[in-house]
């Protein structure tokens, strides 16, 4: 569940929109529509950098592999440590992946 200090009726509706989603192709068209380049390079950088903290590997093995800044990296680890518990849901889901093929614009 979403913090109260965040979720308002828009975040809602986006969530919903989300879950309505069926397939990798579906969800690729909706993003691409939905969220600049910048924005979806973005996220998937904070993704690909969280599979990695979850495999230990080091602040600047991640950085010289997704192109992270170390303050996104910190932030995704706090998110890891402290957040709502969604990385660790998701992360939880995911087929397991080197993540080294992950290149990304700086968030």
């Amino acid at each position: 569940m979403l913090d109260e200090r965040i979720m308002n009726e828009q975040i809602h509706d986006l969530v919903e929109a989300m879950l309505l989603l069926k397939t990798p192709e579906e969800a690729q068209s909706f993003f691409e529509d939905i969220f600049t380049i910048k924005e979806l390079q973005a996220v998937a950088q904070r993704l690909a950098v969280a599979r990695m903290l979850k495999k230990k590997v080091t602040y600047q093995d991640i950085a010289e592999q997704t192109g992270a800044s170390t303050a996104t990296i910190s932030r995704v680890n706090r998110s890891l440590t402290y957040g709502a518990g969604g990385y660790q849901l998701v992360l939880g889901r995911m087929p397991e992946y080197d993540g080294a093929s992950d290149k990304g614009t700086d968030a």
